[in-house]
């Protein structure tokens, strides 16, 4: 989302198609062959209520085993009008409805009479059946089976044909599509030289695309407009200290217009309707903190607007250009600072605590007031309006998770819609024109609201950029005009996947040893019975972070090759509220690493995987999941790849960004303070006991890591390598956290597809 509408999760209810082979958890209820226990020990003559066959098919059908917020959801979309929690005794006919619409195959039934007939054509209930009539806990066992064999239909258990690796992690085709101020031109990523660089097209026109930008070493990570230019942004070989460049509309002169020596710049405002003039961000004076300056995107002068004290962590700038909200922080409590104009002196206006997040996003129109997000004084992210005296209206709230974005157009000075996740995402619309336009275009394209998004927008809100995706498509691209209702197709991303092979990704969630609710995904290999599965485990990143629905190149691949991939939000994950986010403190290696293991035993549980061909590979955070795994639980694992992560909590504190000071309080606080917690972080640092370590492990680092340094990995790599254990070592000069440059991604992923095979195959 651009044009201010800002998303901050990363970054995608029609009929959901559910899983297959499910058992259920012990924590809701068991049914087996030879007893159904439905709540109580029911007699297997006994009728069964609505509810009780509706949890026992949530249990069998679906892969919900411990969210009741999801599982009411679920319900919702079955049931209909049907009474939900209901005692009276289920029907056949009531039984049909909810088969028919859980297993994707409503078409057009509209009576009782209708379900019944797709039941029996689809042989979930006997043809003999009717519709008054109740059913006994032994035949909704055999009712359920039925379920279960037709969601099994057409599996032969063979897979489907492979995939190159070079077809899933090649650059995927053109992206990132923007649209000039004036909505006469798009700009977008393309390749060139093997590199993502910037083209520009005229709409509505037959020219060819202009190409404007030509780097040879790097991707472009980004850009945008301001007037007739294109601007930029890239980095130097993975080192994170990006610059702003300028192109010329016609592509004739590039310029680096912050061309300072291991400086990181950011851009704070694109200060529409100001000519020529942007504000950034640069760590130029002091590379802890990040001053305020005003750049003229044309000769390249800048002005030093805010000077930075040393502990500003933010700034905002109304309507005017002029910088009138800090964010002043320790790292664990902060202040929102505002002030008048930028003459005055700031004061404070918002008080924060730890654990608390008040996100501004935009000034009012008149100045007056300021849209932010804000979890002050509650669980969850909610949608706020403050005027200037720190007086607080909610806008919108969710009571199960965080508020994570919102669309807010500047002209009209509108709200227009808030995003949210919970199993997928989900919008709230303030705007009944574009709410309008939205559900239009929903039903042209025949997608659900989790697979559409808004790219981009004119100032008019008559000319938009829309994106097509889901857990199968990687993305289609779309022009749309609201003055000639024409919309038309800009490209589709990776169109050479064939869509019909690739694996449906389907929200689960479990039960925690310490009963907090785990939720996450579970990606099934097609043409696969979910049956003793080699598994994959795929802790994300972070751990500030958390895994969503949509498209992932690598959870497909692996998908490809037969595995099930399992992706954990485990707790210290975002999205959730406060108190979830918080429970993961000084929890890595321990509480958090427990939630990894207990959503693999789940897997093994629930008959799904092989508990003998189990693997586990993660980033980042993710690498640091994957090392403790085979560390502190080293009989589970059979396989592990460690891609850019921790294995020293001591050496990652001492040697984090230099513009990352300013959050170094709330590291101590989540993760654990150097000294005051010594034997702790002694305790879940996986290179002080790699002794533990028997699994075979495949490593992969960017030598110009900022994050996490090359030393993480050379260290547990030197410590296998002392006790005469063999490690393979990917490690690339050019590269920083996480391989962008393609050449490196392919050889990754075909180095790491040889290694789970070797080990879990």
């Amino acid at each position: 989302m651009k044009k201010q509408a800002l998303l901050a999760v990363m970054a995608s209810a029609l009929i959901v198609t559910y899983p297959i082979g499910a058992q259920a958890n012990d924590s809701i209820r068991t049914i087996d062959r030879e007893t159904v226990r439905v709540a109580e020990n029911v007699k297997a003559e006994a009728p069964v209520s609505v509810d009780d066959f509706i949890q026992s098919a949530l249990d069998v059908l679906t892969y919900q085993h411990g969210s009741k917020e999801m599982r009411e959801e679920i319900v919702k979309r079955w049931t209909g009008d049907t009474e939900v929690g209901s005692t009276k005794d289920i029907t056949k006919g009531d039984i049909s409805k909810v088969l028919v619409r859980a297993l994707g195959i409503e078409e057009k039934e509209e009576t009782i009479s209708d379900y019944m007939q797709s039941a029996k054509i689809h042989g979930l209930l006997k043809v003999y059946s009717q519709a008054d009539e109740t059913v006994t806990a032994e035949e909704m066992e055999s009712i359920l089976e039925n379920a279960k064999q037709y969601m099994l239909k057409g599996i032969d258990n063979k897979g489907v044909s492979e995939i190159s690796v070079e077809d899933f992690m090649k650059n995927p085709g053109d992206f990132g599509f923007e649209m000039s101020p004036d909505g006469e031109y798009i700009s977008y990523s393309s390749e060139w030289e093997n590199r993502m660089n910037v083209f520009v097209k005229k709409m509505n026109g037959e020219d060819e695309p202009i190409r404007v930008t030509s780097s040879k070493d790097r991707d472009i990570a980004a850009s945008f407009w301001k007037g007739d230019h294109i601007l930029y942004v890239k980095d130097n070989g993975g080192d994170e200290n990006y610059h702003i460049y300028s192109s010329s509309f016609n592509g004739q002169e590039e310029r680096d217009l912050t061309p300072y020596d291991g400086v990181r710049v950011q851009l704070i405002s694109n200060l529409t309707g100001v000519e020529d003039e942007i504000l950034i961000g640069m760590n130029k004076e002091d590379p802890t903190v990040y001053d305020v300056y005003r750049l003229n995107i044309k000769t390249g002068e800048l002005d030093h607007v805010a000077k930075n004290p040393g502990n500003i962590a933010g700034w905002l700038a109304d309507h005017e250009g002029k910088i009138r909200i800090a964010i002043e922080s320790d790292g664990v409590d902060s202040t929102i600072l505002y002030r008048e104009t930028e003459e005055d002196e700031f004061k404070p206006f918002v008080q924060t605590e730890a654990g608390d997040m008040v996100s501004p996003i935009a000034f009012s129109k008149d100045n007056k007031s300021i849209y932010a997000l804000s979890n002050k004084e509650r669980d969850k992210i909610e949608l706020v309006v403050l005027d200037l005296e720190g007086n607080e209206k909610v806008l919108y709230s969710n009571p199960h998770v965080d508020v994570t974005g919102v669309f807010y157009h500047s002209t009209t000075d509108a709200i227009l819609a808030g995003a949210y996740f919970t199993d997928k995402l989900h919008y709230v619309f303030f705007d009944e024109k574009f709410e309008n336009l939205f559900n239009n275009l929903m039903d042209e394209l025949n997608v659900s609201e989790s697979e559409l998004s808004i790219e981009d927008y004119n100032k008019e809100l008559t000319k938009f950029i829309i994106s097509v995706s889901s857990d199968k498509e990687y993305g289609t691209y779309y022009y749309y005009d609201t003055e000639t209702e024409e919309l038309t197709k800009l490209t589709e991303l990776a169109s050479w996947l064939d869509r019909e092979t690739l694996a449906d990704m389907h929200p689960i969630s479990y039960t925690s040893r310490d009963g907090l609710t785990i939720h996450g995904y579970l990606t099934l290999p097609k043409n696969k019975k979910p049956e003793q599965l080699p598994l994959i485990v795929n802790p994300h990143g972070g751990p500030w972070a958390r895994d969503v629905w949509g498209y992932n190149p690598e959870v497909q691949l692996l998908a490809n090759r037969g595995y099930a991939v399992l992706q954990v939000n485990f707790r210290s994950s975002t999205g959730y509220g406060k108190a979830f986010t918080d429970a993961g403190n000084k929890q890595w290696g321990l509480k958090i690493q427990d939630d990894i293991t207990d959503g693999v035993q789940w897997a093994i549980d629930q008959g799904i995987a092989d508990p003998d061909r189990i693997g586990i590979y993660g980033a980042s955070f993710g690498g640091y999941a994957t090392l403790a795994g085979i560390t502190f639980t080293p009989d589970l694992y059979a396989a592990a790849v460690d891609y850019v992560g921790v294995s020293n909590i001591f050496t990652l504190l001492d040697t984090i960004p230099p513009y990352w000071e300013t959050m170094r309080n709330d590291l101590y606080k989540r993760v654990g303070h150097p000294e005051e917690d010594k034997e702790l972080l002694e305790a879940v640092s996986p290179v002080f006991h790699a002794d533990k370590i028997k699994t075979p492990l495949f490593v992969a680092q960017g030598a110009n890591d900022p994050r996490v340094n090359k030393a993480e990995s050379d260290q547990i790599v030197e410590a296998l390598k002392k006790r005469g254990i063999d490690v393979e070592y990917m490690l690339k000069e050019n590269e920083g956290h996480g391989f962008q440059n393609e050449e490196n991604r392919i050889e990754f992923y075909h180095a790491m597809i040889e290694f789970f095979d070797k080990h879990l195959k």
